[in-house]
């Protein structure tokens, strides 16, 4: 098995974490502040226990290890069954000054040293690793998003771009909304098949109540223009960065329509490529 290393480093400030975020994400096992000395043990520790580690993310940006670094990278580079790429970071000083001191927080490197002493002294130190990188990436005037993008297009797979993580439930107002939800559909307007005596039992998963919401002259087009609305909405929420999409879907008691409603919701994001899981919170509750 061919294991591979994204070792992230480059200057304090630059953006080292959210790159390392972004590549967990991904799917990538991430270790942060791994020192030098400890590097040639991952290679070896890698490939243990099948593909859980067949890629592994290497945060490592001393720059009091330079060397150690620089030579720790070129070592992995010649470990048998390895693929290593290096992504050093950098940032003009006066943006990592800004970024410095709209945190409050003083320069790893050398607190003791004036900002901008700090900044070069680790800029120095690090262009020994600088010469082993793959890819350079000048954060200076990139936003976060448009990192997010750069290490994507470099490191992830097909499989890696997939659709967000997408899960739709059903609830009852009367039970209160629920607390993790990012999107909620109010489905009160539609008639109610509890006032139907031969439906009131049964639920949303049955036929019986699916034909009945189904024929009433709002409901085509109430589908339509949901459906339109999440599929604007929801590539949106992707190219933001949110990975996980929780949509809430309410009635009355969350027994018949939220729950109808719920899975009609799950055949069109399917035909959509997304992969939903659908629960009903209060189905239950009233049987």
């Amino acid at each position: 098995m061919v294991v591979e290393f994204a070792v992230v480093t480059g200057h304090s400030g630059a953006g080292r974490s959210q790159a390392a975020n972004f590549l967990e994400d991904l799917g990538w096992f991430v270790i942060d502040n791994l020192p030098a000395a400890l590097l040639p043990k991952v290679s070896e520790l890698a490939g243990v226990g099948g593909t859980r580690y067949d890629r592994v993310a290497l945060v490592s940006g001393s720059g009091e290890e330079a060397e150690e670094i620089s030579a720790a990278i070129r070592a992995l580079r010649q470990a048998d069954q390895t693929r290593v790429r290096v992504i050093f970071l950098q940032a003009s000083t006066p943006v990592l000054v800004r970024r410095y001191e709209s945190t409050k927080r003083p320069h790893p490197w050398d607190p003791s040293l004036p900002m901008v002493e700090a900044i070069e002294a680790e800029r120095d130190a690090l262009e020994v690793i600088k010469a082993e990188a793959d890819m350079v990436i000048d954060t200076s005037n990139t936003s976060v998003h448009q990192l997010r993008d750069r290490i994507e297009s470099e490191f992830a797979t097909e499989s890696d771009v997939t659709a967000m993580s997408v899960r739709v439930v059903s609830f009852g107002y009367k039970y209160g909304l629920p607390l993790d939800v990012d999107v909620v559909m109010d489905c009160r307007f539609l008639p109610n098949p509890h006032w139907v005596d031969e439906l009131r039992p049964l639920t949303g998963r049955d036929p019986e109540v699916g034909a009945y919401i189904e024929s009433q002259t709002i409901t085509p087009e109430f589908l339509e223009r949901l459906y339109a609305l999440l599929d604007l909405l929801m590539p949106a929420y992707e190219r933001e960065g949110k990975s996980y999409l929780s949509i809430g879907i309410g009635c009355t008691g969350g027994q018949h329509r939220s729950v109808w409603v719920s899975g009609q919701l799950r055949g069109h994001l399917e035909e959509q490529g997304y992969h939903p899981r659908v629960s009903h919170r209060d189905v239950d509750r009233n049987a």
